[in-house]
């Protein structure tokens, strides 16, 4: 597996921030995310351990960009296996293992990938069964078929086009 992975779990979507879509067995949530050092402390300022991590790994004055997540979760349960973190200076994503309880956390690279909307929605229409398998949910990669991958990469898309995000 590429990345570095870490225990401590991605920060939840913000309920009020993410519109979901759903489509059986997933449900996909898009959000404009800002993370900074102040967001990061609300959400595992309780933790030590989970701060440490993350202080450990962070850049000097703390982690800072904004720019829209793409969230895939098993409808069922609610957990979270994919995040495309589509951001400004540091795009990324993620391969949420809920049975190992790991986060793995992979930087894009633009100039092999392109644009990463686009890769993001091409993941979405052709790989989305590979990435759910990488992230530990077999069961639910089994669940998907090329009619699902390619609905939820056009209705993400439409998203986007309607919030000024995808020309």
């Amino acid at each position: 597996m590429v990345g570095t992975t870490y225990t401590v779990q991605p920060m939840p979507p913000d309920e009020a921030s993410t519109d979901w879509l759903d489509a059986a067995p997933l449900r996909v949530g898009i959000e404009y995310r800002k993370v900074d050092p102040d967001a990061l402390a609300a959400t595992y300022g309780g933790d030590d351990a989970q701060m440490a991590e993350i202080e450990e790994h962070s850049p000097e004055g703390g982690f800072t960009d904004e720019g829209i997540s793409i969230h895939v979760v098993r409808a069922a349960d609610g957990h979270e296996y994919l995040r495309f973190d589509v951001f400004v200076d540091e795009p990324h994503y993620h391969y949420v293992d809920k049975t190992a309880g790991t986060n793995t956390v992979v930087e894009f690279d633009s100039a092999a990938h392109g644009d990463m909307t686009e890769w993001t929605l091409n993941q979405l229409r052709h790989r989305l069964p590979e990435m759910l398998g990488a992230a530990g949910a077999d069961a639910l990669a089994g669940e998907i078929t090329s009619d699902i991958g390619a609905d939820i990469a056009e209705r993400v898309a439409a998203h986007l086009r309607s919030i000024g995000e995808l020309s």
